[in-house]
Order: structure tokens, then C-alpha cells, then sequence
């Protein structure tokens, strides 16, 4: 947290400490369940250790993972434009995880009282929207061979955390072209 107060606000190393303090950390089980598809979102989260994957259940019955999140990532789930305010998706840790928790109904109070963490959740939300934007122009625009090349390049360790099941349908692909795929790029 530190590391991220210090890029993106002016806060002294004392603010920094104070802030830190107040900061709630929590550790969570593998398998435990953040946020059901359905739910109404009340929390925000940065992981400090650990990896959640976001899914939803479509309307088959399956299970479709949209995003894995890990070490120093942050994982909101925008929905303000939604009528119901429900999420449409369910976050489950993959691993134990240790987690900053945010309260979504008591944020304005904490930015009104620490104003530089409004300006950096802002900083931060326009790297995530940016980043977010391009992954799924290059995702749309390549071959299931291209996207599983960009994952191991861009990351590299999610490959051995998370089950193959579950990579395939982030990539788009069944279990078995997810396989085809690796034995192809490993023969390169």
C-alpha cells in the first residue's frame, strides 16, 4: 500500500502510516466467496497476496471467468450505471488471499477525510479502465494461440495458479484446445 500511496499521492510518511493504519486487512480462505452473480456490491478490494477470479454464470449454465486478479491488483466491480445495482458477476479466492477491504458506503467519508486517496483511486481507476480497454481490443482481435501467448507474456505466473479449466474459459477455448494450444507454443 505503501508503494501505491507514494505514486499516486503527495501524502507525508506519517500520513502514509496514519492512513495505513486505518486500512483494514483480512485474510480469506481458498474457495471463500466475495460477491455472489446477483448480489449487491458493498465492498472493494486490493489484494496484497493471493489470487480471485471473477465469473459468471451464463445463461447455459456455465461458468464464463472474465478476469483473474492478483498481487497488487485492485478488484471493483463497476456497476453504477446498472439500474439494480446488482453485480453480475460472483468473485471467489482461488487461493488464500490477504486483502485490503473497502466499504463502499462509508468511501466519502474516507475521502473526505484523506482527499488524496480520491485523487489516487481516481489515477488509479484510469490505468485500470485504459489497460481493461486495450487487453480486450487485443482479446477480440486475436486467434486463441495469440491470446494464451499475450497471458504468458503478460502474466506469466497466473498460468500455474489458476486450474486449466478455468484458463480455457477466460481465453475462450474448451480445456482441450487450451492443451493443443500449450503443447504447440511449448514445441516452438
Amino acid at each position: 500500500m505503501f508503494k501505491y500511496l507514494t505514486k499516486y499521492t503527495s501524502f507525508s510518511e506519517e500520513e502514509q502510516r496514519v492512513i495505513a493504519s486505518e486500512i483494514r486487512v483480512e485474510e480469506y480462505k481458498k474457495g471463500t466467496i466475495l460477491l455472489w452473480q446477483g448480489d449487491v456490491l458493498t465492498k472493494c478490494y486490493f489484494i496484497l497476496k493471493g489470487c480471485i477470479r471473477q465469473y459468471a454464470v451464463n445463461a447455459l449454465g456455465r461458468e464464463v471467468a472474465s478476469n483473474f486478479y492478483t498481487e497488487e491488483q485492485a478488484v471493483v466491480i463497476y456497476n453504477e450505471h446498472s439500474e439494480s445495482k446488482t453485480s453480475k458477476y460472483t468473485l471467489t479466492c482461488l487461493e488464500d488471499c490477504v486483502l485490503v477491504v473497502g466499504d463502499l458506503a462509508t468511501i466519502n467519508d474516507t475521502y473526505n477525510k484523506y482527499p488524496g486517496l480520491k485523487s489516487m483511486t481516481n489515477r488509479m481507476t484510469v490505468e485500470i479502465f485504459g489497460s481493461v480497454q486495450e487487453d480486450f481490443a487485443n482479446f477480440i482481435a486475436s486467434s486463441p494461440e495469440e491470446r494464451f501467448k499475450s497471458l504468458l507474456h503478460k502474466r506469466p505466473g497466473l498460468i500455474d495458479r489458476v486450474p486449466q479449466h478455468q484458463l480455457a474459459s477466460f481465453l475462450g477455448v474448451t480445456p482441450e484446445s487450451l492443451s493443443r494450444i500449450k503443447k504447440w507454443i511449448s514445441s516452438l
